[in-house]
């Protein structure tokens, strides 16, 4: 008995330093870029490369043009869309950590349908920058990839910049935000006495990439819960 109400008597004297001052600790997690090559031949591997409609991205502009496009044309619908791929032209989608920054190519392919000429299929690379960013009230750490850039190639120079423009549009609405850890999964909860319990809460984080690795410090508070 004298051993049982130890425990009891340790995890006591912890709560009530917790209520004077706060106890805070950092957990810190190491991503390698073949961790995200694994993941997204994961990805690619197991289920159909993710698909949108570009009409969403365009708004009216291209409800229009389809308008002007089926009055002029008896050939079959167009389904206009952009499909993620894992590799195109020998470029493949990948997360990389350069210079302190984290950059995301994305090889995707789709068609395009402007007005009287017919559905065009093109194909390219975004070159975007990943941000990261934490939400607290969800207890998420985010990831918002910015599209820089977007090389096409199989437009046969038909409608290039707009093509362009609406890949941009449609991988920005679609991809973000990506959640990239549930802070609260990285956790661990103390029992205590009268049904109550200690709980770690995720407070803020900072980031940093050497070496090839984004490592990431995850700031906690203690503190109790019922």
């Amino acid at each position: 008995m004298r051993f049982t109400k130890i425990p009891v008597l340790l995890f006591s004297i912890f709560v009530f330093f917790s209520n004077a001052s706060a106890q805070k600790t950092e957990i810190t997690i190491k991503f390698s870029e073949q961790f995200f090559d694994a993941l997204l031949d994961a990805v690619f591997n197991y289920a159909a490369p993710p698909e949108f409609s570009l009409a969403k991205a365009v708004g009216p502009t291209a409800k229009r043009n389809a308008a002007l496009t089926n009055a002029f044309s008896s050939a079959a619908p167009c389904n206009e869309s952009v499909k993620l791929l894992r590799e195109n032209s020998g470029k493949r989608t990948s997360v990389r950590f350069r210079g302190g920054r984290i950059t995301a190519p994305i090889a995707f392919s789709g068609n395009y349908n402007p007005p009287l000429i017919g559905c065009v299929p093109f194909a390219g690379v975004a070159e975007t920058i990943v941000d990261l960013e934490f939400d607290a009230v969800g207890q998420r750490l985010l990831a918002r990839a910015r599209v820089q850039d977007v090389s096409l190639n199989g437009t046969a120079g038909i409608g290039g910049g707009l093509v362009a423009r609406m890949v941009q549009s449609s991988i920005d609405r679609k991809i973000n935000p990506i959640e990239i850890i549930r802070t609260d999964k990285v956790t661990f909860v103390l029992p205590l006495q009268n049904s109550s319990s200690v709980k770690m809460r995720a407070t803020g984080f900072a980031h940093e990439i050497a070496d090839g690795q984004l490592i990431i410090h995850i700031a906690y508070e203690f503190e109790k819960s019922r």
